[in-house]
């Protein structure tokens, strides 16, 4: 029986699929006492019904594999809580490779794998014919398997949650659609549906293809459309037995699944078909779309390639369905930036009843402890920015990301739809210097330089690539010279008011007091000391901070700040991005190229490292910020966006003399690597605290004043820590260190690398990764033990190094 409307609630989850109920559940179990799940029609009916029900638990990103991982532990016992049957076995999964690269491809997911808990095998093409008697390996090389990978039914794993969600105490309410959301002062207030409104303090928005339209009526941007997905149901055959794994083959682009002795088979082609572009139709409800037969038998040609035995075989059925995907191949979770305790799980792409589990959970917990419990960065809807409330933008990164779905996972790869974008004002400039862009939240930015007769293009490879000599170049130019970089995509506020200096004192772990003209690195913590932003305050004035972070970082930086601001504050808190330009110049020689733009005095004296000023340069009013994040003398300067092409133009004809070089974000990557600083996302995040990372240094706990974070991060320099940064390098040139190779210490796995790349004024490949070990981490540790890396299912000899690689004065070394 369908359950009455009430008309209050405490949080009102919308969508009956896997993920509503899955985050109903867990909010149940968690001890939530007052939920209510409302579905428009009747559970399970959107997208969750014709999904094909393959689990598998590795992705790129360690804390997306835990959540995977967690919904396979949840599904072994789900039947027995609930009562339910769910079709979940753990028959395993294998991926196969028939090219050299492909092979490559899956011995570093198999490092990858090691390196966050799980037991992947690299098998040859006959052990995995054993394992898949049905299929033609005459083309395989090589093939990676998980015995812990799994299927289950999607709806019968649905009804199991929606169940155990009822049995503690979870209203679900069917028949019910919402027509609105009430927002008072940027916080939910009201769900308004055809049965009645219900006043509520948090609003979870589960809707499936259905998220993005729930998400404006409350002007919350979810950038995720719908795509058609393909696959067939075939008779039982012979040689079809239960135990048999799921099977990817991503250069035919096919699935495999046992189905009741027969095969689900899908695959993702190259021209995907987007559906409801002018919007869902309102009677859109447990229904599939036409079959289209044309666009799916290429793959069903891959398929029987690969499965002879499928060419005599009967088709019961092609289902055509359609499903949400995003534009970066990542699900969207956690609590809306543009209104608070309005939550979403929704853009699952093709991988929600592997992910509904950890997902669910994962929602649960930030809902009710207000914040992530863990570092959820990969799939957080903070990633998003302005470019992704343009549905069409969305829509054409979307159809390429589903086009690459079985691509090479190519290092370092760019995409190409809807570029460009967001340009900085000098992108014909560089343009016409042959940069190569990259593209970051929508902005183009320059990965590197071609050289007289190169392409600006990059060739992809699993060695050294292309630029790899051009980027060397640049970075020889910073070392040695002077180099300029256009960093205009930095995101930039400014805090004004004042209550500005004590409302920084909170939220910043360093202190950002003192006199104007101080800049200050410093990191932002939450509760369990972990870094939630890392960026630099500049004293502008007595009641007036410029706050400087990274490019991806825009949206969920202000959303941190601004939420975490002391109650009361008098402050104002703005987003000032597309009104400055930003040229970072840097190297030995960057102070005689500066000094010869401007009357004002550069010295060290009158403008020394952490310092913030104002000059005139070529005409033009500069904030001078005087730090850097290359290891060498230099500023950042900071500009109006109308003064940037002038100012660049005086810089580079003022700079000939001294060997000025464009320089883009590939040099910097590794002359950051051999300086040993941080990168946000990588290296540190909200699962890393400053005392594991290296950067006590950078907080006033010496002072009384207190901050966000203080207490755990104090009791971590008296207690101590179960894992600590530390550098590593691998002699061999051959070798190629890209991040997330395992981490071996005295023959035992202790960690990964969360950052790699080459160092090329040392020379040598360098890492840095966290070694972990339960009974406390400190430098003795460390330095006690021998360390090899894991590359590509390969282990080589490392080296550990506690200090940075680079010192100006040390002797350099090229390649």
């Amino acid at each position: 029986m369908t359950a009455t409307v009430p008309d209050r609630a405490e949080i009102v989850v919308i969508g009956g699929g896997i993920i509503g109920c899955s985050t109903a559940y867990h909010l149940a179990r968690a001890g939530a006492a007052d939920v209510v799940l409302l579905e428009r029609a009747q559970l399970t009916t959107g997208s969750t019904f014709h999904a094909a029900g393959l689990v598998g638990q590795l992705r790129s990103s360690r804390s997306v594999t835990q959540l995977l991982k967690y919904s396979v532990e949840l599904y072994d016992s789900l039947e027995a809580d609930t009562g339910h049957p769910t079709g979940w076995k753990r028959n395993g999964g294998l991926r196969l490779a028939c090219t050299a690269d492909r092979l490559v491809e899956l011995r570093r997911a198999a490092t990858t794998g090691r390196s966050f808990g799980l037991d992947i095998e690299i098998l040859t093409p006959s052990e995995a014919r054993e394992l898949w008697p049905l299929m033609d390996v005459s083309d395989v090389v090589g093939a990676a398997f998980l015995a812990d990978d799994g299927q289950a039914g999607p709806s019968d794993i649905t009804q199991a949650l929606a169940r155990g969600a009822r049995q503690l105490g979870v209203r679900i309410i069917e028949g019910c659609r919402v027509t609105g959301i009430d927002v008072e002062d940027a916080r939910v207030r009201r769900v308004r549906t055809t049965d009645g409104d219900i006043v509520c303090e948090t609003v979870v928005n589960c809707a499936g293809q259905w998220a993005r339209s729930i998400g404006d009526m409350a002007g919350v941007a979810v950038p995720l459309v719908s795509v058609q997905h393909q696959y067939v149901i075939t008779e039982p055959f012979a040689g079809v037995t239960p135990d048999l794994p799921t099977l990817r083959d991503p250069d035919r682009l096919v699935y495999f699944k046992e189905e009741v002795g027969g095969m689900v088979m899908g695959g993702y082609e190259p021209n995907p078909a987007p559906w409801a572009e002018a919007g869902i139709p309102d009677d859109f409800n447990g229904r599939l779309l036409a079959a289209d037969w044309p666009r799916f038998e290429p793959l069903l040609e891959h398929a029987v390639r690969r499965v002879p035995a499928m060419e005599t075989v009967g088709i019961r059925k092609l289902i055509n369905g359609p499903e949400s995907f995003t534009p970066d191949g990542n699900f969207i979770l956690g609590e809306a930036p543009e209104v608070a305790s309005f939550f979403v799980g929704a853009g699952f792409n093709a991988f929600g009843i592997a992910a509904a589990g950890g997902a669910g959970r994962a929602l649960a917990e930030w809902i009710l402890a207000g914040e992530p419990t863990s570092d959820l960065w990969p799939v957080d809807i903070r990633r998003f920015g302005t470019v992704h409330r343009d549905i069409d933008w969305v829509r054409s990164r979307t159809l390429e990301m589903y086009g690459k779905h079985y691509a090479m996972s190519w290092p370092h790869e760019e995409h190409t739809s809807g570029r460009p974008r967001l340009t900085s004002p000098l992108y014909g400039r560089l343009a016409d210097a042959g940069a190569c862009f990259g593209s970051k939240l929508g902005w183009e930015r320059p990965n590197w330089f071609a050289r007289e007769g190169e392409s600006p293009s990059d060739e992809y490879s699993f060695g050294r690539p292309n630029w790899f000599e051009a980027v060397g170049e640049e970075h020889a130019a910073c070392r040695d010279r002077v180099a300029l970089f256009d960093q205009s995509s930095f995101a930039k506020f400014t805090l004004i008011g004042p209550d500005a200096e004590s409302a920084l004192q909170w939220l910043c772990a360093n202190d950002i007091g003192g006199p104007p003209g101080r800049l200050t690195y410093t990191q932002l913590l939450n509760e369990r000391g972990g870094i939630e932003c890392d960026l630099t305050v500049s004293r502008i004035g007595d009641d007036h901070f410029y706050i400087v972070t990274g490019t991806g970082q825009r949206t969920r930086d202000l959303h941190w700040m601004s939420r975490h601001l002391p109650a009361g504050a008098e402050v104002e808190l703005r987003d000032v991005t597309p009104e400055w330009a930003v040229l970072a110049l840097m190297g030995p020689e960057s102070r005689r190229v500066l000094q010869k733009l401007t009357d004002h005095d550069v010295s060290d004296e009158a403008l020394p490292f952490g310092s913030v000023g104002t000059l005139t340069v070529a005409g033009a009013t500069v904030r001078a910020l005087r730090l850097t994040y290359v290891g060498e003398l230099g500023w950042e300067l900071h500009l109006a966006v109308d003064d940037a092409v002038a100012v660049y133009d005086a810089l580079m004809a003022a700079g000939r003399d001294h060997g000025i070089a464009n320089a883009g974000y590939r040099a910097i990557e590794s002359l950051r690597l051999e300086k040993g600083y941080r990168a946000w996302g990588s290296d540190i995040g909200p699962d890393r605290t400053p005392v594991e990372a290296g950067l006590a240094w950078a907080m006033k706990l010496r002072s009384e004043i207190p901050f966000l974070g203080r207490a755990a991060v104090a009791a971590q320099t008296v207690d101590g820590v179960a894992a600590k940064l530390a550098g590593f390098t691998v002699d061999d040139p051959d070798v190629v260190l890209l991040g997330r190779e395992t981490i071996y210490r005295d023959g035992e796995r202790v960690g990964w690398l969360t950052s790699g790349g080459w160092g090329y004024t040392v020379g040598r490949n360098i890492g840095y990764g966290y070694v972990h070990h339960d009974d406390g981490v400190d430098a003795a540790f460390l330095s006690d033990g021998s360390y090899e890396l894991e590359v590509a299912s390969r282990r080589v000899a490392a080296t550990l190094h506690l200090a940075p690689l680079h010192d100006p004065a040390m002797t350099r070394v090229r390649s």
